[in-house]
């Protein structure tokens, strides 16, 4: 069972300045709430139980969020009629039990954030997820485990593309397609039109095996002189390790991006009333 779930917060967030100058990108509200709680909301829905939290020590702000305790008491004693308040007081303190926090204070990509986590992951698999994909509508981690129990294998989150935008992406070699999983042969990060092996595109949603652990403790720095998870993926790939894309069923988000994180705010307010229709 997978039980632990990765998110890597240690990010600068530059595509939302002057924004995230003085705000973590994962703590701007998103329709009066914070975004990284749509990933948390999530994650327990689909049964995680404890979350790997990587963060730098500029961003220890979010580890504040967490475990603001003093103030909230204090404020509910003086608004003690305020339900709202206290509900969600205690969904904070309900994740603040499930927290654990790592530290990856130089921006070394992907795989070195990874690596922190190694000593803290119990099982054979674990979820790994990008906080700037939001996923409405559906539960795209719930959709994944419930796949990785039949096939005993990684999933990867995919959506396709439009050919033009290939080059924005990480694209996969795909090997053989049923309904909406397929069989991964490689992934490309962000190809040329013309050599894209395809266009499905690798969304922030894994579940990985503990094994690339192994993987990255030898790998190389690659693009940027960073150490990329990709590059470990397809290496896992090449020793035969099976993994499957999962084309999911929810609506795709980009909050990374100012257009993105306006957009999400407008969504997910659409969701929330038509729920009152």
């Amino acid at each position: 069972m997978i039980k632990q779930a990765i998110i890597p917060l240690a990010g600068l967030g530059t595509r939302l300045l002057p924004l995230t100058s003085v705000i973590p990108k994962e703590l701007l509200p998103i329709n009066g709430k914070a975004g990284i709680e749509y990933i948390l909301d999530e994650c327990v829905e689909a049964g995680i139980k404890e979350f790997i939290f990587i963060i730098s020590k500029k961003k220890k702000i979010i580890k504040e969020y967490f475990f603001n305790d003093k103030f909230f008491n204090k404020i509910i004693k003086k608004k003690r009629k305020d339900k709202r308040l206290k509900f969600e007081f205690a969904k904070i303190k309900k994740y603040k039990k499930m927290i654990k926090f790592v530290y990856q204070n130089k921006p070394k990509g992907t795989g070195d954030a990874l690596l922190k986590c190694a000593k803290l992951v119990k099982g054979n698999y674990f979820l790994f997820l990008l906080p700037d994909d939001l996923i409405i509508k559906k539960n795209c981690s719930r959709e994944m485990i419930k796949l990785h129990k039949k096939y005993k294998s990684s999933i990867i989150a995919s959506k396709k593309v439009s050919k033009k935008d290939v080059s924005r992406w990480g694209i996969f070699k795909i090997k053989k397609f049923k309904k909406n999983n397929f069989y991964i042969k490689d992934v490309v990060e962000k190809p040329v039109i013309k050599k894209a092996p395809s266009n499905y595109a690798v969304i922030g949603r894994y579940i990985l095996p503990k094994n690339l652990f192994q993987i990255l403790r030898k790998q190389k720095p690659g693009q940027g002189g960073e150490l990329h998870i990709t590059d470990g993926i397809r290496q896992l790939i090449k020793n035969r390790y099976k993994f499957i894309g999962h084309i999911f069923s929810g609506r795709y988000i980009d909050c990374g991006t100012m257009n993105g994180y306006i957009k999400s705010s407008l969504e997910i307010s659409k969701l929330k009333l038509w729920k009152f229709l």
